[in-house]
C-alpha cells in the first residue's frame, strides 16, 4: 500500500508543468517584440512613478508574469521647469524637452511621452525638432471620454492648462464640451495646491475638500465627467470620491503608452 501511494505521488509530480513550461508562452516573446517607449518625466517625479507603475503593471498583466516593457526615462529638473514657467520662458522648457527627447531617441525609443499635461503647451514646438512621434495626452483623453459617450466635462489642472486652450481646446475638437474654472481665485488656489503640495507628495485634507467642492460646482452646471488634467490630481482624488466618472489623465496616457509598447506583439 505504501509502495502504491509513493508511485501515485511520483506520477502526480511527473505530470506537473516545470517552471519553463509554465512560462513558455510569454517567454517565447522576446524583448524585441515590444516597442521601445521613451518617458520624459520629472514634472513631478511623483506622477512619473505612477506612469512607470501603470505601464509595467499592464504589460505584466498582458503576459501573465513579470515581463517588463522596454522603457527609457529622462527626468527633467522640476525646479528649473517651475522657474521657467514663472519667467514665462516656455522656449526654455521646450529646449529641455527637446534635449530629453533626443537623449531618448539615441537610447532607442521609437515613441515618446511627456509625463504631465502642462508641458504639452510646447508640444508642437518640440515635435518639430524631434524625429520620434510624441503621444499627446489630450488625444488619449478625448478618446477615453468619447468611449464613455460623455459630452460635457470639467477640466482641472495648472493655471496654464485651465486658462489656455492647448489642452481643453484639443479635447473640445472631438465634439466634447469642456468647462474649466475661470474665477482667478479658484484658478490660483488649484494651481497652488498642485505646485506647493501635490508636487511634493503632500495630500492635505482641506485642499482635497476644496478640489471636490470645485468639481461639485461644475456638476451643478451639468457636467457628467471630470478630467483630472494635472497628473498630480489622481494622487489626491479617485473614483470613490465622486459619483461621476473621473478621467485620470495619468492612467489614460499611460494606457496609450502600453498600447504602443504591445503594438507588434502577436500571441
Amino acid at each position: 500500500m505504501r509502495y502504491l501511494c509513493c508511485l501515485l505521488f511520483i506520477t502526480f509530480l511527473g505530470c506537473q508543468p516545470t517552471p519553463t513550461e509554465i512560462n513558455s508562452k510569454p517567454f517565447s516573446m522576446t524583448i524585441d517584440d515590444m516597442q521601445v517607449l521613451g518617458l520624459i518625466g520629472g514634472t513631478s517625479w511623483h506622477s512619473t512613478i505612477e506612469y512607470y507603475r501603470y505601464i509595467n503593471e499592464s504589460v505584466n498583466e498582458h503576459f501573465g508574469n513579470n515581463t517588463n516593457p522596454p522603457l527609457t526615462v529622462f527626468t527633467m529638473n522640476q525646479a528649473k521647469v517651475h522657474k521657467y514657467q514663472v519667467e514665462n520662458n516656455w522656449s526654455g522648457i521646450a529646449d529641455m524637452l527637446v534635449e530629453g527627447g533626443k537623449r531618448l531617441e539615441n537610447a532607442g525609443a521609437t515613441k515618446l511621452m511627456f509625463c504631465a499635461n502642462t508641458p504639452h503647451k510646447v508640444y508642437d514646438e518640440v515635435q518639430k525638432q524631434l524625429s520620434t512621434p510624441i503621444i499627446h495626452i489630450a488625444d488619449a483623453t478625448a478618446a477615453s471620454i468619447k468611449k464613455r459617450q460623455i459630452e460635457k466635462v470639467c477640466f482641472l489642472g495648472t493655471k496654464y492648462t485651465m486658462k489656455e486652450d492647448f489642452m481643453t481646446g484639443r479635447i473640445a475638437k472631438n465634439g466634447i464640451k469642456v468647462l474649466a474654472p475661470t474665477e482667478p481665485k479658484v484658478v490660483d488656489e488649484l494651481h497652488r495646491i498642485i505646485i506647493e503640495e501635490l508636487t511634493y507628495g503632500k495630500i492635505v485634507p482641506s485642499s482635497k475638500q476644496y478640489v471636490l467642492d470645485v468639481i461639485q460646482s461644475f456638476v451643478e452646471k451639468g457636467v457628467t465627467g471630470v478630467v483630472l488634467g494635472c497628473t498630480e490630481f489622481p494622487l489626491m482624488i479617485d473614483e470613490n470620491d465622486l459619483q461621476i466618472p473621473i478621467f485620470n489623465t495619468t492612467k489614460i496616457h499611460a494606457e496609450a503608452g502600453v498600447e504602443y509598447v504591445l503594438e507588434k506583439v502577436v500571441e
